[in-house]
């Protein structure tokens, strides 16, 4: 087939979908690559037919993160080939592979693989540890295995036609054992029902911080002002948590409930699945 260029495009504000999608990119093999990062920037692209995409995003609550799919407007193709990659913080990924996969063929792509890997969730800590350090070693020589199998797709294919699309919402689902998932339910409904209030954005230690504006940088959202760097827009944060995990004084924290919950929960460690 005549293609040779990969365009590798991702949301990543803690660099957990990047990891993932550069390490499938990887193992394409292709020397020329291209690299749109929507995290902090908006960008018009028009992918042309001969170039195959590796679109990669977070998941936030089941779904592919809201500014992460306002940010993929701008893409669009004529038949292109496209890979779609979804990352998870260990809980489930629910409707977000297919979400992705409705946008990107209504953008324009021919969708001709898939795949959900795990990334550390925004709200673990040292305390309540979620899919920590994820996605590690063998989560990236995985991916990088899946992208030789989507290389071998590509040469195996004698033109566009011959490379076959395939239907995402048939990728094999991780096992999830009954109880943790019962537990995490009812303790969630619990917590709701609480009227405790949850933290809508990170806590600041005014005297750690020394305003570097790091934390100004790293939001993907614009929700830190520089000089105002104790502060947070709250309409404007999406709990990425990319401040947080960040922030080289320590001075921003995110002390939600839903950590512990989600941490006492979901012990046991999910692996990546693909199809193809």
């Amino acid at each position: 087939m005549d293609i040779s260029e990969v365009h590798l495009i991702c949301f990543s504000p803690t660099y957990t979908s990047k990891q993932v999608g550069e390490a499938i990119v990887r193992g394409i093999g292709f020397t020329n690559v291209a690299v749109t990062d929507l995290t902090l920037h908006v960008s018009e692209v028009n992918i042309p037919q001969h170039t195959l995409t590796v679109i990669v995003v977070p998941v936030y609550g089941g779904k592919v993160a809201p500014l992460a799919m306002e940010r993929l407007q701008g893409i669009r193709a004529a038949g292109a080939p496209v890979v779609l990659v979804v990352v998870y913080g260990n809980r489930a990924y629910g409707n977000a592979l297919v979400e992705l996969d409705t946008f990107a063929s209504a953008q324009g792509f021919k969708v001709i693989a898939g795949s959900t890997f795990i990334g550390e969730h925004s709200y673990s800590t040292k305390q309540n540890p979620i899919a920590a350090g994820r996605p590690d070693g063998d989560d990236l020589l995985y991916a990088e295995t899946f992208g030789r199998k989507i290389r071998t797709k590509l040469d195996a294919a004698q033109d566009m036609e011959y490379l076959y699309p395939v239907d995402v919402s048939r990728i094999q689902r991780p096992r999830q054992p009954f109880l943790p998932l019962f537990k995490f339910l009812r303790r969630g409904i619990k917590l709701r029902k609480s009227g405790i209030p949850l933290p809508r954005i990170p806590n600041v230690d005014a005297e750690r911080c020394n305003h570097c504006a790091f934390c100004v940088e790293r939001c993907p959202a614009g929700a830190i002002i520089k000089g105002d760097e104790c502060n947070t827009i709250a309409e404007k944060c999406i709990k990425c948590c990319a401040c947080v995990k960040g922030c080289p004084r320590k001075a921003r924290t995110y002390d939600t409930p839903y950590a512990a919950l989600l941490a006492g929960c979901f012990v046991r460690q999910k692996e990546p699945r693909i199809i193809i």
